[in-house]
């Protein structure tokens, strides 16, 4: 029986060994879970030096991870017939589409960096970070309003984002993960197969600190909006009305050009900005950012009469 051992401990903090009969068979964990699974968890949060904790949880994560790249594939896969984007360039691209591009410039950099000096476990992490929060959790919830319009335009530059920066994160996943994103690959791409294509490279001209700025000011922005509605208990089915208050022009042009999927984000009904206070209820409630606020009527969010039993109780 082939058993991990050595610099491996189980859940009690045990160095894996046959003696103690505490080692674990990866063919079994193989048989459930994935090898793709085992691989990425023997290699997350792996240090030089350092003994690792092997335990279920951090398998059922891994494997969890796997299927959030799959279903995120499906979905790219599933709209990439809706525009032509064969002909797209960067100046068809709009600022979330670069500020992705962006990240996925640094990570290539970055990536290539820790591998070569043999630090795979930070660079695990950063695909992992980038991969889940960045592009599934973040960029794919951004362009969904562009891929349910009628603008072919709009529409084929998001399905482009989505394919390179979908297949380049790939590329640097599979060393880790390469069942995977072998298969995906191969779905996406007509090149034979992700082993003998090229690396990820940086691209100084992919640099769009602009546009990371904005998109990480809107990001700032809609986690204060949902801060406050889970404070509430507010669903997400239930829309508001969102102000935007910034003395600073370049902050307001932020959200003006980013409304659409910053309404998406934001559950809101409408996105209003403006320089000051102006016609907003002074029970509305707020959520503050270094150089703006915002803000959302009361009434719009919960029954006011019910709010204010609830309080008194």
């Amino acid at each position: 029986t082939v058993l991990i051992h050595g610099l491996v401990r189980d859940e009690q903090g045990r160095k894996m060994s046959k003696s103690l009969g505490n080692g674990i068979n990866p063919l079994d964990v193989i048989a459930q879970y994935g090898a793709d699974a085992l691989r990425f968890t023997l290699i997350t949060g792996n240090a030089p030096g350092n003994d690792m904790r092997y335990t279920e949880k951090r398998v059922i994560a891994s494997r969890n991870f796997a299927n959030k790249i799959w279903n995120a594939s499906r979905f790219i896969m599933m709209n990439l017939e809706q525009a032509d984007f064969s002909d797209v360039t960067l100046e068809d691209l709009t600022s979330a589409d670069k500020w992705i591009l962006s990240k996925l410039n640094t990570l290539a950099k970055d990536v290539t960096d820790n591998m070569e000096k043999y630090e795979l476990g930070i660079a695990v992490q950063k695909l992992n970070d980038f991969l889940w929060e960045e592009f599934c959790d973040w960029y794919i919830e951004m362009v969904k309003p562009r891929l349910w319009n009628d603008d072919d335009a709009t529409k084929g530059a998001a399905l482009w984002t989505l394919k390179h920066v979908l297949i380049n994160a790939l590329k640097m996943l599979h060393p880790y993960m390469p069942f995977i994103t072998e298969e995906i690959f191969c779905n996406l791409s007509d090149e034979e197969s992700i082993m003998i294509s090229s690396w990820p490279e940086y691209k100084e001209e992919w640099n769009f600190a602009a546009e990371e700025k904005a998109i990480e000011t809107i990001k700032e922005a809609v986690r204060g909006i949902r801060t406050v509605r889970t404070s509430m208990n507010v669903p997400n089915s239930k829309k508001a009305t969102v102000y935007v208050v910034s003395d600073n022009a370049e902050i307001r042009d932020i959200f003006e050009h980013g409304k659409v999927f910053f309404a998406a984000l934001g559950f809101a009904s409408e996105v209003l900005v403006q320089a000051d206070k102006t016609g907003i209820a002074e029970d509305a409630v707020s959520a503050l950012l270094p150089e703006a606020a915002i803000y959302m009527p009361l009434a719009e969010l919960v029954d006011i009469e019910k709010e204010r039993e609830r309080l008194q109780k």
